[in-house]
């Protein structure tokens, strides 16, 4: 999860990239960017966030695909996650856009409202892009008004990371998928007791918007229905009430504590922080949760019905609407996504490979135990994924910024959970129509 701060941040920079784009000047200086003619060599440019493993590996792929098409060149730019947005509004404003960039859900569809990603269809039916080896669900959460605009790079599914060291020495079992939540925060409060109070059982997870939406499913709600909340004033209520009575029991630490943790640095995780026996995060981060961890980690689904889940794609793969070389960047995108020997080169760092033939080949050559706990969690679950939403509406960062403010005001006792809720309901659906 992003604090505040983060997630506003974000936004401005989303809003700036989104203005760039559309800027008319930008086009006139795209056609003479460092990319040659249709008929000679073709440098792209390629943009991500991650860090050096990923950038590694991506680079890796890359160069694959140029030893295959040495006409095809690649332009590289990669950071980290705070401040993506921001640069990709950078390039833009340069007279640079990337031809292919890495999105996720929080953006997808207003790019593609917007006109500027790169419409995919055409690819997909001319075969240039195979996405027969992806599951429906996954395809289906890269579309936007019946058009595919994205390629999940890798398929994720947020869980439940939690010490399993630590319950050893308690002499308590560990949590499960399947659990529900009464059951789930009372495993919890019985971790605080047992533990005398030092560390708590579980991260307060009122404040992450997926652990909410997949509460919401649960129950045959929707978070959205359209460009509006589908939810009410009194769900949301009763979600921030479940937590309060979890913090009432001691299963969740300080409101303190919970809120240094609304960070997408991981080493501010409770898991990792001794802090609490669970955080609430993506399950392709265990690997790296395990690396600042002395103590072995497991890993569950969110509390609640599995299907209540969805195949979600961790990021896509875009390209930009004003490409000089469209059939070339879904080229590329098809070659990341379906070619044996990139899927071994990018392993595991995006999440599980979004083909299903390549992930079966890259999961015999996990070494490291973390990325195999994470594979073989992932592969089960995606046995059990219900059907997929559309993605997010346009706005959707702005709701989970919403959502974190109410939650840590509840938290913090500066508003109760129904006038919280009621206040997160308005300002959502401002937020979705503006």
């Amino acid at each position: 999860m992003f604090p505040r701060t983060i997630v506003a941040g974000l936004r401005r920079a989303a809003w700036l990239a989104v203005v760039l784009l559309l800027t008319g000047g930008i086009a006139a200086c795209r056609d003479d960017a460092g990319s040659a003619s249709a008929d000679g060599p073709v440098q792209l440019s390629v943009f991500w966030w991650g860090g050096q493993e990923r950038a590694t590996r991506t680079e890796r792929a890359l160069q694959v695909y140029t030893q295959r098409h040495p006409e095809v060149t690649f332009r590289v730019t990669w950071q980290g996650p705070g401040g993506y947005y921001e640069r990709l509004a950078t390039q833009a404003g340069g007279g640079n856009p990337p031809d292919l960039f890495q999105l996720d859900d929080s953006y997808l569809t207003e790019y593609a409202q917007r006109d500027i990603v790169l419409d995919l269809t055409s690819s997909v039916d001319s075969r240039r892009l195979d996405l027969s080896r992806l599951s429906p669900g996954l395809v289906q959460y890269g579309t936007v008004a019946g058009r595919l605009m994205a390629v999940a790079a890798a398929e994720n599914t947020p869980a439940i990371v939690y010490n399993r060291d630590l319950l050893r020495r308690l002499g308590l079992p560990e949590p499960f998928t399947g659990m529900s939540y009464d059951d789930f925060l009372d495993w919890a409060r019985r971790v605080t007791d047992s533990g005398g109070g030092r560390v708590a059982g579980t991260m307060d997870a009122s404040a992450d918007i997926r652990a909410f939406w997949v509460w919401l499913r649960a129950s045959g709600r929707e978070l959205y229905q359209g460009p509006r909340l589908a939810c009410t004033a009194t769900e949301v209520a009763r979600w921030f009430e479940l937590w309060q009575r979890a913090r009432a029991s001691r299963a969740t630490p300080s409101a303190a504590v919970v809120q240094g943790a609304h960070s997408d640095d991981l080493r501010r995780q409770l898991v990792v922080t001794g802090r609490a026996a669970t955080s609430f995060v993506w399950s392709h981060q265990l690997p790296e949760l395990q690396r600042q961890s002395r103590d072995t980690l497991g890993i569950a689904a969110y509390p609640g019905d599995p299907e209540a889940q969805w195949a979600r794609a961790s990021m896509y793969w875009a390209g930009y609407r004003g490409t000089r070389h469209p059939e070339t960047v879904a080229d590329v995108i098809n070659f990341l996504t379906n070619d044996p020997d990139a899927g071994r080169i990018l392993g595991n760092d995006r999440g599980l490979s979004a083909n299903l033939d390549v992930r079966r080949l890259v999961g015999p050559a996990l070494t490291e135990p973390g990325a195999k706990l994470a594979a073989e969690f992932e592969t089960d679950m995606s046995r059990r994924f219900g059907p997929a939403p559309p993605p997010p509406p346009r706005g959707h960062d702005r709701i989970r910024a919403l959502l974190v403010e109410a939650a840590e005001d509840v938290q913090s006792g500066r508003r109760t959970s129904r006038t919280a809720a009621e206040d997160f309901v308005r300002r959502a659906n401002a937020a979705l129509a503006g």
